[in-house]
């Protein structure tokens, strides 16, 4: 598929994001999985500006999954402040229905392993599946799925179901379906992982897209060939924590 004629239905749904300012803000940021549990994230600082692309790097087991999900308010952090846009996230932010609806449409997250995120009975419901939530008409919705099928050029699954497709369809599948709530900022957990070379080249030509438009981005990958050109700063998760 070409991006750049598909840039043209990108537009549709992307609206550029502004000039540079913070939007991600972390402050001595530790967590660990249980009261007994050694610390997988410590002392961690952090500052992202809009519009940004970091490369988070570090070894498996470091850590780099455990923050994206608190940076998606999966988990909580124990001790430390998270603000995303200038606003607090924490327990009583995501309580509020109202709220976390609000923080969920404009930070989308891209698990590693894209079964997590597929549960529909078609494609086109999947994608759709977020944006029917956030409340918009059945033509926007319609609008956007089509838009985003064209893009990943899976037009020809908008009918399967998901379970019964390759891993990489299935990544392709759950990255659609988060830029299917045009969010702010993008949480990308090895985008690249189980895709055949023709498949990275496009994920990584949609997200030069994306960056271009002005998201923020944060990737994980193992394949820097595939990203590292993309990144304006790099980040190692380990020398981000301190004692």
């Amino acid at each position: 598929m070409k991006l750049c004629s598909a840039g043209a239905s990108l537009g549709t749904i992307i609206s550029f994001s502004g000039v540079f300012m913070s939007i991600i803000e972390l402050k001595d940021i530790n967590f660990s999985y249980g009261p007994s549990e050694e610390r997988v994230i410590k002392s961690l600082s952090l500052s992202i500006e809009r519009g940004e692309c970091i490369l988070l790097e570090g070894p498996n087991g470091s850590g780099k999954s455990t923050l994206f999900r608190i940076l998606n308010g999966l988990s909580l952090p124990d001790s430390g402040t998270y603000y995303f846009d200038s606003r607090l996230i924490d327990k009583k932010y995501l309580k509020s229905e109202r709220d976390a609806k609000v923080f969920h449409k404009e930070i989308g997250y891209l698990f590693q392993n894209p079964d997590i995120m597929l549960f529909c009975a078609s494609v086109y419901d999947e994608i759709g599946f977020g944006p029917r939530q956030m409340g918009l008409d059945d033509v926007e919705v319609d609008k956007r799925v089509r838009d985003l099928l064209k893009t990943f050029d899976i037009e020809k699954l908008a009918d399967k179901a998901p379970y019964h497709l390759s891993g990489g369809q299935k990544k392709k599948i759950a990255f659609a379906a988060v830029m299917a709530l045009n969010p702010k900022a993008y949480i990308l957990d090895e985008p690249f992982a189980g895709l055949d070379r023709e498949s990275c080249e496009m994920i990584g030509r949609l997200i030069k897209n994306l960056k271009l438009m002005g998201k923020t981005i944060i990737i994980a990958s193992h394949d820097e060939s595939d990203i590292g050109e993309l990144a304006d700063r790099r980040l190692n998760i380990v020398e981000l924590m301190q004692d």
